[in-house]
């Protein structure tokens, strides 16, 4: 620090602060960071296995859909407005705004007495889920430089793989033993602990950024989000693909995302910066991470239905299902993370990804009735490494490929995106899926007589629970037709993603190892990733974006030890002693 008391914001590029952190503050504030991701993650798998129970207290089963349906919605729809509000605002009050309205969520979600009640509830938890995943990539992208970054984001990602795996457990436990309404209530004591722990430890300091909220522009997009899920959630389920509905929501989803750019290039500060695309790493992890969504969330919802369907697994651990992808997934994301951290080197794991999920998914389309567990553990392992090459590393390099200032909208977009792809991929899978086993059942049944008949159009018509045990009740040669029509459904489903997973693969060729700036670095240098007429609000990833990301996450960490920063004239930080 300087004589006058202040200190040059790339004086050192950040190593002093990181070193002059206190340890255990900043472990303290990743660690409530971990807990906002679990909330996050964890509450809709322990609420799936709540929900038959749920239903038989609170009624409504025609409306069952919307319990998951209304929280997927506001979660969509408002993750890129957090993620501006965190940028315009400062990340730790938006943050625990978040928190606050997901427990708030949660509360009511437990109380609700009838199944509107629920949905609504539902709601609001939803809309403050949106911001903790984006709230906590943030502030970890502001307190962390780059180059340490890595390590952070593997463990996340051992945190989102543990959710998923126990969730599903958690939930079935509390469900039996406590009620179902303690599926919700669980998220209070672990809310209030990132609350307490965010609030005492983490003092980032406030930035507020000049300029009116893009109101006309949040609107369309949540309007085009919102009727984009709608299409891909209704669409062949609750309506035709044809019928008028799904059409109309088609067309608002069309009209409102053109009208989105055009709004946003005439506001001082738009919702969504549209000069971050012209940085090509920002614009190529962004598609990676739509297309990884597509076949992940698509993958994870057709592999249970193989394994209980032809292989005979119990539905009741479904969690556990998913480990053969789920434990690799975990294991890659760390070790990636940590040799991205000592090495600083990333470009070979986005084309490794991108090699192994096409091949993971086509050893899955291989599968019959006759495939062993142990054969498509095997396959759905190479998948889960491939996963584990893209699942935080897409982030890690939209982060670094933007200044500070949009680090909120960088964390945002790639979660956006990754999400909306997992609609699309559940929904297109979903008809392909739906398609083969009613055109399958109709071929191997053809020459059924008249209840072999009734019964196979009554399990196409879904009318039928065909679980491992429902199945084991049902005559012979209905359930040898069933069990091959599932798996020729499988087969096309896993088809299709790793057609759609190539594009992954050559995206990833054309990432530039744009250089992770260390904490100890003062100044980066030009990568040229972006076009020579990039806009203003974004920077070449290795050049200022870089330095301001290293320069911000040295006065996050700086903030870690209860020292506030005051803005002095010539634009540098100063910190009262």
């Amino acid at each position: 620090m300087s004589t006058n008391g202040t200190r040059e914001a790339s004086d050192g590029g950040g190593a002093g602060a990181a070193k002059e952190a206190k340890p255990r503050s900043m472990y303290i504030v990743i660690f409530s960071l971990m807990i906002a991701v679990l909330l996050a993650m964890l509450d809709n798998m322990i609420v799936g296995t709540a929900m038959p129970t749920i239903v038989g207290e609170l009624g409504g089963l025609e409306h069952l859909s919307w319990v998951v349906t209304a929280y997927t919605l506001t979660t969509a729809a408002s993750t890129p407005i957090w993620g501006k509000l965190g940028d315009m605002f400062g990340r730790k009050g938006v943050f625990l705004t978040s928190i606050v309205i997901f427990v708030a969520g949660s509360v009511t979600s437990g109380a609700a007495q009838t199944m509107g009640q629920l949905i609504g509830f539902r709601a609001l938890q939803g809309l403050g889920a949106g911001g903790l995943m984006v709230g906590a990539m943030a502030i970890m992208g502001e307190l962390v430089p780059p180059r340490e970054r890595g390590k952070y984001m593997g463990m996340m990602a051992g945190v989102m793989s543990l959710a998923m795996i126990g969730g599903p457990l958690v939930g079935g436990t509390l469900t039996d033993h406590l009620g179902w309404r303690w599926a919700f209530y669980i998220n209070v004591p672990l809310g209030a602990l990132a609350l307490a722990m965010v609030t005492t430890v983490l003092h980032l300091p406030k930035k507020p950024r000049q300029g009116r909220i893009d109101y006309l522009g949040a609107g369309l997009l949540t309007v085009g989000i919102t009727a984009a899920v709608l299409v891909t959630s209704w669409g062949g389920t609750e309506y035709a693909w044809g019928s008028g509905t799904i059409i109309g929501l088609a067309v608002v989803a069309v009209l409102a995302i053109a009208a989105f750019p055009l709004v946003e290039r005439r506001v001082s500060e738009p919702i969504l910066p549209l000069g971050v695309f012209r940085n090509l790493n920002f614009t190529l992890v962004t598609v990676i991470g739509f297309l990884l969504g597509f076949v992940m969330f698509g993958a994870m919802t057709f592999l249970p239905l193989f394994q209980q369907s032809v292989q005979g697994a119990s539905a009741t651990n479904s969690g556990l299902l998913l480990l053969p992808v789920l434990l690799p997934m975990m294991l890659v994301s760390v070790v990636t993370g940590r040799r991205t951290t000592s090495t600083g080197k990333y470009r070979a794991y986005p084309i490794i990804g991108g090699a192994l999920i096409p091949v993971g998914l086509f050893l899955l389309a291989q599968m019959d009735v006759g495939t062993s567990r142990v054969t498509s553990g095997l396959y759905m392992a190479v998948l889960g490494a491939g996963m584990g090459f893209l699942m935080q590393l897409t982030m890690l390099i939209a982060q670094n490929s933007v200044e500070v200032k949009d680090m909120g909208v960088a964390s945002s977009t790639a979660t956006l995106f990754r999400t909306i792809g997992g609609s699309f991929g559940v929904a297109l899978m979903g008809t392909v899926f739906a398609t083969q086993v009613k055109d399958s059942m109709r071929e191997n049944m053809a020459g059924a007589g008249a209840s072999g008949g009734k019964a196979a159009e009554k399990i196409m018509s879904g009318g039928a629970q065909l679980d491992a045990d429902s199945l084991a009740k049902l005559p012979t040669r209905i359930r040898e037709a069933y069990e091959q029509a599932v798996a020729s459904g499988s087969h096309h489903v896993f088809l299709l993603a790793a057609g759609i997973a190539v594009f992954c693969f050559l995206a990833g060729w054309f990432i530039k190892e744009v250089p992770l700036r260390g904490a100890e670095s003062a100044k980066a240098e030009p990568d040229g990733s972006a076009e020579p007429d990039g806009s203003a609000g974004t920077t070449e990833a290795g050049d200022a974006g870089d330095a301001t990301d290293a320069t911000d996450g040295s006065e996050a960490a700086e903030a870690l030890t209860g020292k506030e920063k005051e803005p002095v004239s010539d634009g540098r930080a100063s910190i009262k002693a």
